[in-house]
Parts: structure tokens; sequence; C-alpha cells
């Protein structure tokens, strides 16, 4: 993964939005950074949305289990994909937005594996 430039997430080939992914740890395969949402955002913001349900700030405990199981599968059932600034392809094995902005936390996070 490329450390520098704006990596940009797809949905089916739209925008969904971008981070220029700040904190890449090559040894566990993770990188992280501020998302900023595009305009197709609204399209997914839902999933993530309930993901900040079942856990209602980061790193606190998992409310619902039931609900976290609905999260990961509707998550991967978005098929997301990350580009590096040249447009190319980076394989990922999940893609994972940190969506507390209607809690008033400030800004939305990418996680990417």
């Amino acid at each position: 993964m490329s450390p520098v430039g704006r990596h940009t997430i797809k949905l089916h080939g739209i925008a969904i939005g971008y981070s220029e992914l700040e904190d890449i740890d090559p040894a566990l395969g993770r990188a992280r950074g501020t998302f900023r949402p595009g305009v197709a955002y609204d399209l997914v913001q839902p999933v993530f949305r309930l993901y900040a349900d079942t856990v209602p700030a980061p790193g606190a405990a998992v409310a619902s289990q039931e609900k976290l199981e609905r999260y990961y599968k509707s998550r991967d059932a978005l098929g997301l994909q990350l580009e590096d600034d040249t447009g190319r392809t980076v394989t990922t094995s999940a893609i994972h937005i940190e969506d507390y902005s209607d809690r008033g936390r400030g800004r939305i996070q990418v996680v990417v594996l």
C-alpha cells in the first residue's frame, strides 16, 4: 500500500470517499486515517452507523453481538474497493469506517486491512 497520496474507497466503481491513510502499519497489515466522505457516502453510511450503534464509542464494549454480526455481514456484502493515488486497486480483506459523526465525535476514521 502506498504510504503517500490519496486513497479512494469505491462501491462498484463509485467513489464514496477518500483518505490519506496517515497511519500505516505493514507489520499488522493495517492502515488507518481520516475518512473524507464523498457525495455517494450516503449509499453506505447506514451500514457503518449500524456499527456505531453496536459499539457506542471507539473502544467501547459491544452492545449487541447480533448487531455486530449483522454489521460484518452487511459491510462485507458491500464489496468496497480501495484505489491508490494512481488508480491501482489495492487488495484488502476489509474496509471499516468508524462513523460517530452524528454523536459529535468529529472526524470519521477508516481502517483498511
